[in-house]
């Protein structure tokens, strides 16, 4: 399991003022206002950011990082990674998980077939999906709840599933 989760990416300046326009990659962007420090992931060091403030406009949060006065100090970091720390996440609730946990599990079906591996976690609103490379090349999507997902084991990288009638067929 990974230590750091990304809670958003910056995906321009706002203003002149040193605000970033942040596009959260959490379910809840008010969590911003909880956070009282992130961490940018310029692709060669992660660099500890205080956070100033926090705005939200429309489906973007804007934050302002202490030390960071101007346009051009922060305009460099656009498209990269804010994250957190795991002691800085929420907690969860038994049978909940952070996506990055579930990507490359091992999917095996309660008939003891192993399917492939998770791939991907589509947020339908609904219910998560959740996408799994097949071994023969195509992708299984499997609802996100208790009558396909049986078993998830985070320590021995597997999940078990049940494959209802007809999705395999799509």
């Amino acid at each position: 399991m990974e230590n750091m989760l990304r809670v958003g990416v910056i995906t321009s300046p706002h203003g002149i003022k040193g605000e970033v326009k942040v596009f959260p990659t959490t379910d809840d962007a008010k969590r911003f206002k909880e956070l009282k420090e992130v961490i940018l992931d310029t692709g060669k060091e992660h660099i500890p950011m205080e956070i100033e403030h926090v705005k939200f406009f429309k489906n973007m949060v804007i934050l302002k990082f202490k030390g960071y006065d101007n346009i051009n100090e922060i305009e460099k970091y656009k498209s990269r990674d804010l994250l957190i720390t795991r002691e800085q996440a929420v907690d969860l609730a038994p049978d909940e998980y952070f996506i990055t946990d579930l990507i490359g599990l091992a999917v095996v079906s309660d008939q003891g077939v192993e399917l492939g591996t998770l791939k991907d976690v589509l947020e339908t609103g609904a219910n998560d999906v959740y996408v799994v490379a097949m071994k023969d090349g195509k992708e299984l999507m499997l609802p996100a709840i208790g009558d396909c997902i049986l078993n998830v084991d985070l320590e021995q990288m597997r999940m078990e599933v049940h494959v209802l009638e007809g999705l395999m067929d799509l």
